[in-house]
């Protein structure tokens, strides 16, 4: 019998795109297992396979355990896995990239680390937000205005498009059913929208704390990618879900939002806008198509790679002697 332990790892030629994904996968209350490449959810109805190459975001709510060997198959397939707690408000995530490429991760570290070029992203991800403004010559301060008045004027919009009052954003932490049923709505469509892009940000390869408007925590670049999407996806469509019912909001708002992001494709334009942000027009390997060469190199001088696996402690610097 085949274990675990002697199945060949999968490549990224065999994962499946980050833009083909299901955006994400909700489960409560059941035992999740691996059964062969699937993950198996087990409750008292019965038992579900769900191919785990197909997943974005496995998000865990209140109820759910799930095995060393599902963790197993999930890390190989770059899915990440978010535990969330009541009304979905609470998580944590992890996964494998999609790539074995670190042409974005680098990119992303040079734009970071000087200020004028994290500043040039900053105004870039504003311009890709309202595009009909340009934020060049905006200093950081003026960037951070003109966005909190325009997330008020669309909060004021979309109440009155829908008809539900607006009396401000409302949200204790820890606390999800202190706000109104819109909040309700605003708070779940949030938290979904950041496990999405956590689940992108991390099959590309790119790290989730260096972010080019936020700053200071493990989810910075998280936070800055899935605010790209608040005003025209987000808060629209929280409004519309309360719009339609006070009850239930936030399992209505994740359902509501996982049928909208699979309709306008999303995920493959977060790919898109990321690899934009970070590279410009600079060619990079596919990684939305995991074809991304499986080659490691060596830093040497002059920014120059050399082969790895080989011992360069020759008198020429170039010993045929592998390393390992």
């Amino acid at each position: 019998m085949t274990t675990i332990s002697r199945r060949a790892a999968l490549t990224p030629r065999q994962l499946t795109r980050t833009g083909e994904r299901t955006s994400f996968v909700y489960l409560e209350r059941c035992t999740v297992h691996r059964d062969a490449n699937a993950i198996t959810a087990e409750d008292a109805e019965g038992t579900t396979h769900i191919p785990s190459a197909t997943i974005g975001t496995l998000l865990l709510g209140p109820g759910t355990r799930i095995t060393h060997q599902a963790m197993s198959v999930l890390g190989e397939t770059g899915a990440a896995v978010c535990w969330v707690g009541e009304q979905g408000v609470r998580y944590y995530a992890g996964g494998r990239a999609l790539t074995r490429s670190s042409a974005l991760a680098e990119a992303q570290a040079v734009q970071w680390a000087n200020v004028r070029s994290r500043l040039g992203v900053a105004r870039a991800m504003y311009r890709l937000r309202f595009p009909d403004e340009d934020p060049a010559g905006l200093t950081r301060h003026e960037l951070l205005g003109y966005e909190g008045r325009r997330v008020k004027d669309c909060y004021r919009a979309q109440s009155t498009r829908t008809g539900v009052p607006w009396r401000g954003r409302r949200y204790t932490p820890g606390d999800f059913s202190s706000g109104d049923a819109v909040n309700q709505a605003i708070t779940a469509a949030a938290q979904c929208m950041y496990g999405i892009a956590h689940a992108v940000v991390a099959s590309l390869g790119c790290s989730p704390a260096l972010g080019f408007v936020h700053s200071g925590h493990e989810l910075s670049f998280v936070l800055d990618v899935a605010d790209l999407y608040k005003t025209e996806i987000g808060i629209p469509l929280a409004f519309d879900v309360a719009a339609e019912d006070e009850e239930d909001v936030g399992s209505r708002t994740r359902r509501a939002l996982r049928d909208r992001i699979n309709e306008t494709s999303l995920l493959d334009r977060c790919v898109n806008d990321i690899k934009r942000l970070l590279l410009g027009d600079e060619p990079v390997p596919n990684t939305a198509t995991n074809d991304a060469p499986d080659v490691v190199t060596l830093q040497s001088d002059g920014g120059q790679a050399v082969v790895a696996g080989r011992n360069y402690g020759g008198g020429n610097g170039y010993d045929v002697e592998t390393t390992w």
